[in-house]
């Protein structure tokens, strides 16, 4: 004998229309033509530039990378194995900071926004770039500059740490099941059914 208390198929969820470029925002009037068009056309054209300077960087990135290796065998003939690394550091540096670049370029071509990660981590890498070339410099290094190196990096980490918090929690928020007004929380639930079962077994 069946159970005719059985739950059904959950309905399917209708996932949000994402809207057109050139296409008005639901409740919101449409744009005329040219207007549209000419959403459309700044669209394409800011993607070609977008494209273009994406891959000047990662040319510039590749030559800067084949020439610190160049420069560093040349530089372990010429001068001491300490100044060859530091010149080494500073360019693979310097490839790493136009990758976060790249990086930056490729999520606003897929998501046509801006991320905060990319960019902190340019200016941390830029910072710590700054921090070897003072200590790697014979002069005498300042004191005032170098503390103050120190707490842009210290900044910069405490910036990351906490963007990366709250995008977290945003995107959790997002992937959570709304609840049907009126519904319990599941430990509530959980309590009913319990008390359910033991008064049928007593019954």
């Amino acid at each position: 004998m069946s159970d005719s208390s059985e739950p059904g198929p959950e309905p399917a969820r209708a996932e949000p229309a994402r809207a057109e470029p050139g296409r008005a925002e639901p409740g919101r009037p449409e744009p005329r033509p040219a207007v549209a068009a000419s959403i459309w056309a700044l669209e394409h054209a800011q993607d070609f530039v977008t494209v273009a300077v994406g891959v000047v960087l990662i040319v510039l990135a590749a030559t800067l990378a084949v020439s610190g290796v160049v420069s560093f065998v040349e530089d372990l003939q010429k001068r001491t194995m300490v100044t060859a690394s530091s010149n080494l550091l500073d360019r693979v540096l310097l490839v790493l900071i136009l990758v976060e670049i790249v990086h930056t370029v490729v999520l606003s071509l897929r998501a046509h926004r801006l991320a905060a990660q990319p960019f902190i981590v340019v200016g941390l890498v830029a910072v710590i770039r700054r921090i070897l070339f003072l200590l790697s410099n014979e002069n005498t290094i300042p004191t005032a500059e170098l503390a103050l190196l120190i707490g842009m990096v210290v900044a910069f980490v405490a910036a990351y740490l906490a963007v990366s918090y709250f995008e977290k929690s945003g995107l959790e928020e997002d992937d959570a099941p709304p609840r049907a007004r009126g519904d319990a929380p599941p430990r509530a639930q959980g309590k009913k059914n319990a008390t359910g079962r033991v008064e049928t077994l007593g019954g």
